[in-house]
């Protein structure tokens, strides 16, 4: 057989054994968890109770998922970051926990500031900030050569930045895109003009420290682990595009019960997923061009926090209920595809890997 100098993986029968119960195990917990607990979202819902903290408890899952899979496989390797992956798990639980108990607490809110927030969603936010501050010191203490050898490190600093500020201003230019469009242009000043905007831009970096336990509870689960998978079975392209729409699956419940109502869950699921097919182009891009997690991660805190901004609007209630339409569905397209879909051609989608 002629190899022309090319290097033959040869995965023996325990290793690839291995490898199909690690993704079981991560199926088991990333889909298996969350929908059961969306069924809870379902009955919370039902009964008028609170369900802010279904989201925040969802996002640590995937994460979970991997960590459980590599404890239970890979529980005698010296180089697995044991204590914070415990860490990680013990918070989700708690989140998990949570949440489960918000669901049959129905009764008034608590009012904070003129927002309507409820005790399970209070304690919710106690933990997450507890549980990230808690994660951290594992974290570190880990070693630079477990972080290494499990994708925690951070890496290629200089790449790193630069799929930050392309994000940051294909973001901030969709916001100026929608609203010249859509006939507000004053909208723009306004929001440059707002103390809020930059007293909240200035405390990011601060907020990404105390709360980056559920972004990381993504990613971990997404691009780190489920990513490579996937585009080694069905190519760098057609891999990303499989989990854009499984990812946006995976929101099925929240997309019915908690970003909007029943009535309109099918037109803000089809959304969602032109959103994480379209994100996720860019993020796996991010992903590919430094092979550091942490770029991601921020990204995807990025998203999700600077829609306060965008929207001029400062409240935690502006993500849920939301009045969603099938006019959006080819704007959102036309628009997320052509800003951050298009990275689906970068070269970091065409080397051989």
């Amino acid at each position: 057989m002629n190899q022309d100098n090319e290097t033959i993986e040869i995965i023996k029968p325990a290793e690839s054994a291995d490898i199909r119960k690690q993704l079981l195990l991560f199926l088991l917990v990333a889909y298996g968890v969350t929908y059961a607990m969306g069924l809870l979202t379902w009955y919370g819902y039902a009964v008028g109770a609170d369900t802010a903290s279904f989201p925040n408890a969802q996002m640590f899952y995937p994460a979970a998922g991997v960590m459980f899979a590599y404890l239970i496989t890979r529980w005698k390797d010296d180089l697995l970051p044991r204590w914070f992956y415990l860490c990680f798990l013990l918070v989700t639980v708690a989140m998990l926990l949570c949440a489960a108990f918000s669901a049959f607490l129905p009764g008034q809110p608590l009012s904070t500031n003129g927002q309507t927030i409820s005790f399970g969603s209070i304690m919710s936010q106690y933990i997450m900030i507890g549980g990230t501050l808690l994660c951290w010191i594992p974290l570190l203490l880990s070693g630079k050569k477990r972080r290494a050898a499990y994708g925690l490190s951070w890496k290629n600093g200089k790449a790193s930045l630069l799929c930050i500020l392309v994000f940051l201003a294909l973001y901030f230019g969709r916001a100026v895109i929608v609203y010249i469009t859509s006939g507000q242009p004053d909208m723009i000043l306004t929001i440059l003009q707002d103390p809020a905007t930059w007293i909240y831009l200035l405390m990011m970096p601060l907020n990404f420290l105390l709360a980056f336990a559920p972004f990381f509870g993504e990613e971990y689960g997404w691009r780190y682990y489920l990513q490579p998978i996937l585009q080694k079975r069905f190519g760098l392209r057609g891999g990303v595009l499989i989990l854009g729409v499984a990812w946006g699956l995976w929101h099925i419940f929240l997309d019915f019960f908690f970003y909007t109502t029943p009535d309109r869950g099918v037109i803000m699921t089809l959304s969602q997923i032109i959103t994480c097919v379209t994100l996720g182009i860019f993020f796996a891009w991010a992903y590919l061009k430094t092979n550091n997690i942490w770029v991601p991660v921020i990204l995807h805190f990025m998203n999700n926090n600077l829609t306060v901004v965008v929207a001029n609007e400062f409240s935690a209630e502006i993500l849920q209920n939301q009045e969603v339409t099938w006019g959006l569905i080819p704007s959102s397209l036309i628009m997320n595809g052509l800003l951050f879909g298009l990275f689906l051609f970068a070269k970091e989608f065409r080397k051989d890997r």
